[in-house]
């Protein structure tokens, strides 16, 4: 392989996700306390990456989460379905008043000057109840696994949680799969049960069996206690920070093949300057920047994420592997919605140089 990776050739399942599918209430621009109406996306950090790899990559992915039986549960199954990734549930009934429950994302678009507000209801969430032991690893893996994921938002629910990655990990690495981990550090959900030490204590775990990092400056220092610059001292888009922490995450996780992220720099809620970088085995690379109208910035990295591992899954080098991860996340934002309607050739196209030029 050119990408420095031993992903295998083939397999059942080229990825398989593991984390909470959530659906997200969005009343577009309206703020939700003027709000008359809703959208409902279907969401879930790792989920994204497994539904964008499914319908814009077209390849063979599932994920492995939590289902409740119940109309909400019922709607979010049925995308799940759409988007051609196939589910591993672990089933929980719904009591009728309190749950457990499909966790709700509240978040609208924002305007201009405005900028999107996002809150949740994550009670009683029955993804939050996983735990190790929940799924059969060997059976799912047993027609062959290439790549296996996980991310921060999942890692962050419970006390549990964190610990069913760290096997699901564990038990793909040694059914010949490639891991990766998105960091997706989040405040708010670590605040809840835990704070920022335990985040590090749980993550902590879970990278020790990770090859691939997705997160940018501050997700390292806040998810891995990896000591770094000022947060936004400089440029959203300048990449230094990220390089000057690389060494010292692979000093403290040697196992690391590779890192990336995006970089953003948010001029508005409709205008953002959008680039990527990534870092393999003392390769780097540094994506061109352009320059996004954005339609609903939600999902923009999961579609990176995507993107870069379709790269890296289909034998592409880093340059390449970024370029497209760069491209599909900038080609989400003008979808409404937290996962891709685009193709693999709008995605490679403008990967290439592609332009708005009307397609004839």
């Amino acid at each position: 392989m050119s990408n420095h990776l031993s992903i295998r050739p083939e397999g059942a399942y080229d990825l398989i996700s593991l984390g909470a599918l959530v659906h997200r209430l969005d009343p577009g621009i309206i703020p939700f306390r003027k709000a008359t109406s809703c959208r409902i996306h279907v969401s879930g950090g790792e989920f994204n990456v497994a539904a964008n790899l499914a319908d814009c990559f077209r390849l063979n992915t599932a994920i492995a989460t939590a289902m409740v039986d119940y109309p909400i549960g019922d709607l979010i199954a049925e995308r799940v379905r759409a988007m051609g990734v196939k589910p591993f549930y672990k089933r929980f009934a719904h009591n009728g008043v309190n749950g457990p429950n499909m966790a709700t994302v509240y978040s609208d678009r924002g305007q201009g000057i405005r900028a999107p507000v996002v809150f949740y209801n994550r009670s009683n969430e029955a993804a939050a109840l996983l735990k190790p032991g929940d799924y059969n690893w060997a059976e799912i893996f047993a027609g062959g696994i290439r790549w296996f994921h996980s991310g921060g938002i999942f890692a962050s629910l419970s006390e549990t949680t964190g610990a069913l990655i760290a096997e699901g990990m564990k038990a793909a690495r040694k059914a010949g799969a490639v891991t990766s981990f998105d960091l997706n550090f989040r405040e708010k959900l670590w605040s809840i049960w835990g704070g920022r030490q335990k985040a590090v204590e749980v993550v902590a775990r879970i990278v020790e069996n990770v090859d691939v990092l997705i997160g940018n400056e501050e997700d390292l220092q806040k998810g891995l206690d990896i000591p770094g610059p000022e947060v936004g001292a400089k440029s959203r888009l300048d990449p230094t920070a990220f390089f000057s922490m690389i060494d010292k995450v692979v000093e403290k996780h040697p196992q690391i093949k590779a890192v990336a992220t995006t970089l953003r720099e948010v001029h508005s809620t409709n205008r953002h300057s959008w680039g990527a970088v990534a870092w393999m085995n003392g390769e780097t690379y540094v994506a061109p920047t352009c320059e996004l109208d954005i339609y609903d910035r939600v999902g923009g990295g999961d579609g990176f994420a995507g993107g870069f591992l379709y790269g890296l899954l289909a034998g592409e080098n880093l340059e390449k592997s970024v370029r497209l991860g760069w491209a599909h996340g900038a080609l989400l934002t003008t979808f409404p919605g937290d996962t891709t309607m685009a193709t693999v050739e709008q995605v490679r196209d403008f990967a290439k140089g592609g332009s708005a030029r009307i397609q004839r």
